[in-house]
């Protein structure tokens, strides 16, 4: 019993186990709260709706390859969502919280678009055009902080909107790139299909489904490199020492505003890659929304999901992923698919809690380290050990502390 004990006590110090067990809750906590949900909307098909909701592409018949074809659109949809959690666990990292992702992602997406309809540009070079378009508005957040001291998340939001509006009017004002009649983009698989991200016979694995391509492997290559460069490398050091503190980064003789510029940068050309492994598979076109998408906010759920490290947002990307297409297939006629945003919302709200949750189990665990080596050294000299009562304080006894009022010598000098 006490080798358990002592495995799990070894097991709970270290940093990735508590990530896991903080986003697990939350996990489980946003997936009991969907099924109370699907309870008071119609407990009779709640239980069916839970499982649908909790399997996600499981849950569909393996026939004629409709399981397989849920597997792939998971993992095309995954790839876009991972890349941008790691745009922002990368500013988070540094200091910052890049809000403006979504507008990052938007122009990524014109780039990837316009290169693909009007230019007919091979796939890899659409991509790089999504990164240096994503890279540039990223930049332009990271100049106004780094010389005007204007506050990221403000600077972040009304570029999104700019961003939004400035490509819609330019995508509709291009005939190349708008189709009037369906109020939609044109097909790039149809128009430029060189500009298609390849599958590499992929959809030969799942049931011929078309839109499959090899982003999902791109998406978590990114994920590692960034891992790599965060934990390993010289410029991750610095990316992290600013954040923790940048007048200690610029004593210490790092160039801070250039820092801030290139993080901010680095993360603004993830999510512009973002946008370009979601349109450059053809799997949907682009709408000019009236709403900044959603994909940049999405990607702060996966990002503090996944404990704010590349290689657990791999995993929480696909979760949200898993849990959205499984709220999209239950039965309408019970449910609304937005029941899986319920789910989403709150593991998000959720997510807010995991540096809390962390922060406390290492509270507890260096008060217990704290004890246990108190016990020790009484024990070595003889003395036994007696735990305080609780809500007690080692600020001394009553006697200890100063009497309010004169003193008694005071007083003696008086009489």
């Amino acid at each position: 019993m006490n080798k358990v004990k002592s495995f799990f006590s070894y097991l709970i110090r270290k940093d990735v186990v508590k990530t896991l067990l903080t986003s697990v809750a939350c996990a489980v906590v946003g997936l009991l709260t969907g099924y109370i949900v699907l309870l008071i909307v119609n407990p009779g098909a709640a239980g069916q709706g839970f499982k649908t909701l909790v399997l996600g592409f499981l849950d569909v018949p393996n026939k004629y390859g409709m399981q397989a074809e849920a597997l792939a659109k998971t993992f095309t949809r995954t790839a876009p969502l991972l890349v941008s959690g790691v745009a922002i666990l990368l500013a988070y990292k540094a200091g910052f919280f890049n809000i403006g992702a979504s507008g990052q992602f938007t122009m990524g997406v014109f780039a990837a678009l316009y290169m693909a309809l009007v230019w007919h540009a091979p796939w890899y070079l659409c991509m790089l055009g999504a990164i240096i378009f994503g890279a540039a508005y990223g930049a332009i957040v990271g100049l106004l902080k780094a010389f005007l001291n204007v506050n990221e998340v403000i600077s972040g939001i009304m570029l999104n909107w700019i961003a939004l509006y400035l490509t819609s009017m330019l995508i509709k004002d291009s005939p190349d790139m708008w189709d009037s009649i369906k109020f939609e983009t044109l097909s790039v698989k149809r128009v430029s299909p060189g500009s298609v991200i390849p599958s590499l016979g992929l959809e030969n694995l799942f049931a011929g489904y078309e839109y499959i391509t090899i982003s999902i492997f791109i998406a978590i290559a990114v994920a590692i490199i960034f891992f790599v460069i965060l934990e390993k490398t010289t410029l991750g050091y610095k990316m992290k020492a600013t954040g923790y503190n940048k007048h200690a980064a610029k004593y210490a003789g790092m160039k801070e505003k250039m820092n801030t510029v290139i993080i901010l940068a680095l993360s603004g050309a993830l999510a512009g890659l973002s946008g370009a492994l979601l349109y450059l598979t053809g799997i949907e076109p682009w709408y000019c929304p009236t709403n900044v998408p959603s994909m940049g906010f999405d990607g702060i759920s996966a990002a503090f999901l996944g404990g704010l490290s590349p290689i657990g947002t791999i995993f929480s990307s696909f979760f949200i992923t898993h849990i959205t297409i499984g709220g999209s297939r239950l039965d309408t006629a019970y449910y609304s698919p937005e029941i899986a945003k319920v789910v989403t919302g709150v593991i998000i709200y959720l997510c807010a809690f995991v540096l809390f949750i962390k922060e406390q189990l290492n509270k507890r665990i260096l008060k217990s380290d704290r004890e246990k080596l108190l016990r020790k050294t009484l024990a070595e000299n003889g003395i036994s050990y007696t735990p305080p009562p609780k809500n007690s304080s080692f600020a001394g006894t009553r006697e200890d502390k100063p009497k309010a009022g004169v003193s008694d010598n005071e007083k003696g000098g008086e009489s």
